[in-house]
């Protein structure tokens, strides 16, 4: 015998239909919560997994001697971990590639949703990233190695690294084969080319976790100083935080990398947090953004920004304080040389920007005339922001976002770590169209710079340095290394 449903009774539809409409909006209310708790936990599990592949044996994530040197000192803790890694070297950057493209999609899910969640999953997961790329060895570059080497050449063998190319160095040091822009003075600021002096009687090895560690510590305090100006600004910090330290390229080639850059950002956000806090802070903000400019020269393009946004007088007598006193440090170490940025800013990256439209124009490439455009350009921008916060009409971290964004679109010499510059001021600006703009440059630099690039540039028949002017760019290069 069949048992018939009972029919609902007017009052029971009444309720039910009454009812129906908040069961409905608690469980969407739900969904932003679930895909930001699965974007968090997806990062993290990617993140683990890069690195274990990254720290699994010599490949093409090892830069050092094309992969065949990789000592357990270099490796770190989790060398061997993994496991069923393929040795198809075309395979295997794929996954990785793959992976890099997963991080992204997750990143872009987080910081739209993480405002959902308390701020402790957010934090937790900053943490565990950052401790994963910490325990990484370096991925795909040799610029620690660089670091050391010049640091060594002053305080081991006498050299100036910014009057002395390291070529000319005892090739038996032992940073000297880990190194690979043995033609090319130092580029980096007097401050951090006296933090590497002060690394050298640690060894190379113990020099690069320190290096490692420091970069950890910056990129936290950087965080940490993030999340205390949104917070003066009104806005999410747990979405800030996110934005800036949750993105797949900073944490793969800034910190996964070991760049410097992270260092030099640290500085450069406390000057933020400075200008914010007081009209008595700008005098330290100027004195924080000087340092930073004596870590690494691209900062500077930040100064007019900050002289617009006000407090002028004092942040001209921080700035110039600071400039005299590091000025006379450098030339107590270095004499009258200064880094050596004019041969650097003179190399072309194939993929970068200034190439691609060199490119598209029939130009074969990035031309002397071109590279003379876009740096006009780039002023352009820098002065029309400047006049534009000067005139009320843009907020100054919108400002400074875009000359940054400006900046690392424009360099002929485009590496990806660069988009980390605009980071933390693309999460803080008001306008929402910059942070839009900063996720598109982002993800040019993962597509175009992601180690299966040129297997991709291969299948879609792109070359960019088969031109006759990228046979020169490239030439230019090689004649650095090695």
């Amino acid at each position: 015998m069949t048992t018939q449903p009972l029919p609902l009774t007017a009052p029971a539809a009444r309720r039910l239909s009454a009812r129906l409409p908040r069961i409905v909006a608690h469980r969407a209310s739900r969904l932003p919560r679930v895909l930001a708790a699965g974007s968090l936990l997806g990062l993290t599990a990617a993140s683990a997994l890069i690195v274990l592949m990254a720290a699994e044996r010599p490949s093409a994530f090892t830069p050092t001697a094309g992969g065949r040197y990789f000592p357990a000192w270099m490796a770190g803790p989790l060398r061997e971990l993994l496991g069923g890694m393929t040795y198809e070297t075309e395979k295997l950057m794929w996954q990785f590639s793959w992976l890099m493209i997963a991080m992204y999609a997750f990143y872009v899910l987080a910081f739209s949703t993480v405002g959902r969640l308390r701020a402790r999953w957010t934090i937790a997961t900053l943490l565990a990233v950052h401790l994963a790329f910490f325990l990484a060895p370096p991925m795909q570059y040799t610029d620690v190695f660089n670091y050391i080497n010049y640091g060594r050449m002053g305080v081991v063998h006498g050299l100036n690294p910014y009057s002395v190319i390291p070529i000319l160095e005892p090739h038996n040091d032992p940073a000297f084969p880990l190194s690979n822009w043995h033609h090319l003075l130092s580029p980096y600021g007097p401050v951090f080319t006296l933090f590497t002096y002060a690394l050298v009687p640690l060894g190379v090895a113990l020099s690069f976790w320190a290096i490692k560690l420091a970069l950890l510590l910056a990129s936290l305090g950087t965080l940490w100083l993030v999340w205390r100006c949104a917070a003066l600004l009104g806005r999410s910090r747990r979405s800030a935080i996110a934005f800036v330290g949750l993105n797949p390229v900073f944490l793969v080639w800034g910190l996964g990398a070991d760049h410097n850059d992270t260092l030099m950002l640290f500085f450069v956000v406390l000057a933020v947090y400075m200008f914010l806090r007081s009209p008595v802070a700008p005098r330290a903000a100027g004195a924080w953004l000087m340092l930073a400019v004596f870590i690494k020269a691209s900062s500077a393009l930040l100064l007019p920004i900050f002289l617009a946004a006000g407090h002028r007088r004092g942040f001209i007598r921080g700035a110039a304080a600071a400039a005299l006193g590091l000025g006379l440090l450098s030339v107590v170490f270095f004499g009258a040389h200064l880094p050596g940025l004019g041969t650097q800013s003179k190399l072309v990256t194939s993929v970068g920007i200034p190439n691609l439209i060199g490119l598209a124009l029939g130009q074969g490439g990035e031309t002397a005339t071109l590279h003379t455009l876009i740096d006009l350009a780039l002023i352009a921008v820098l002065s029309g922001c400047t006049y534009a916060v000067v005139r009320r009409r843009m907020h100054w971290l919108t400002a400074s976002a875009v000359v940054l964004a400006a900046l690392t679109v424009s360099l002929s010499w485009a590496v990806p770590w660069y988009v980390q510059w605009v980071l933390p001021f693309a999460a803080l600006a008001p306008a929402r169209r910059v942070r839009a703009g900063v996720v598109v440059l982002g993800a040019y630099f993962l597509l175009a710079f992601m180690p299966a690039g040129y297997l991709l540039n291969r299948e879609l028949g792109f070359k960019p340095q088969a031109t006759r002017l990228g046979v020169a760019h490239r030439a230019e290069i090689e004649a650095l290394l090695h």
